[in-house]
């Protein structure tokens, strides 16, 4: 599988991560529910497919702890990145999540991750949203350099977008950045490249999931740019919807993983195919660029 080096952390990562929301259990939120068997197996799918990158976060559910119980024996495949802030409350039929920035929830965060995982290091450890501001004034920008001087973790990171991306780019700390983007959702384009121009890594979230009529999760407001821009009409012979989609994301200079969240085998295995053919070809993603850029504009 095609890897790109993850900015200046070195990391040589598969350009096609796995992202575990979807992992995330019952008694959560949205309709998919994994069972233990299936999360078993579907985890160790990813990463004798190859993979070598998985992304996860405390106020994802179950899915640190079926991280650890099911995959932690093979640690050595993959890199590992989770989130903090993050303040969770299980309910009898709902997950509460709220992301508040105190140095005592960011160290627990951390503490009940590395538990959960079964692991002694997190390779990235990302702030799960937040402002430039309030890191700064709470001092957690200097509480993660201090984990990553106990060898807690590796590299700093930021799980963001607009309005407070910009901001966070510009405090020029972070390792990593994860950033929202696909075709259907192209308004980060320039702020991708941005990031990566500080040498951070670029981890991309939504590159499928942010996609059109084939996505998984659907968003009616995304699957109407898609046939506004009569996207359908440019789609090549023999490559579905989410394959352009992905390829599309995949095509962007500064992609080096993005993490795909699917709990389908067949889906993961139409990801993996649609990885190893690479970028699209150069005139079908202006072609798609400008048609969604003139509907965008309307």
């Amino acid at each position: 599988m095609l890897k790109r080096t993850l900015g200046r952390t070195g990391l040589e990562v598969t350009q096609l991560g796995y992202g575990s929301m979807g992992l995330r259990g019952p008694k959560t939120w949205g309709v998919r529910v994994v069972s233990e068997d299936a999360a078993d197996m579907f985890l160790n799918s990813v990463l004798d497919a190859g993979i070598n990158f998985i992304d996860t976060s405390p106020d994802y559910g179950i899915s640190e702890e079926r991280i650890g119980r099911y995959i932690s024996g093979r640690r050595s495949e993959f890199y590992l990145a989770t989130k903090c802030g993050c303040v969770y409350t299980q309910h009898e039929d709902h997950l509460e999540i709220d992301h508040v920035w105190d140095r005592d929830i960011v160290a627990r965060n951390l503490e009940t991750s590395l538990q959960r995982l079964q692991t002694d290091c997190i390779d990235i450890l990302q702030f799960h949203g937040g402002d430039a501001e309030s890191l700064q004034c709470a001092g957690l920008i200097e509480t993660l350099m201090e984990f990553r001087d106990q060898s807690m973790i590796r590299f700093i990171g930021s799980s963001s977008s607009l309005p407070n991306l910009p901001g966070m780019i510009d405090l020029g700390v972070f390792d990593a950045f994860q950033i929202p983007y696909s075709c259907l959702a192209p308004k980060h384009h320039d702020l991708i490249t941005k990031a990566a121009e500080t040498g951070a890594g670029i981890i991309i979230r939504g590159g499928v999931a942010q996609g059109g009529p084939d996505a998984e999760i659907q968003r009616e407001s995304l699957n109407e740019i898609w046939t506004r821009a009569g996207l359908d009409e440019v789609l090549p012979a023999g490559m579905s919807r989410a394959e352009l989609i992905l390829r599309y994301t995949l095509s962007h200079p500064h992609c080096h993983t993005t993490i795909v969240g699917t709990c389908n085998t067949e889906h993961l295995v139409e990801n993996l195919a649609s990885a190893e053919s690479g970028a699209l070809p150069a005139e079908l993603y202006l072609e798609v660029s400008s048609r969604v850029a003139t509907t965008v504009a309307d």
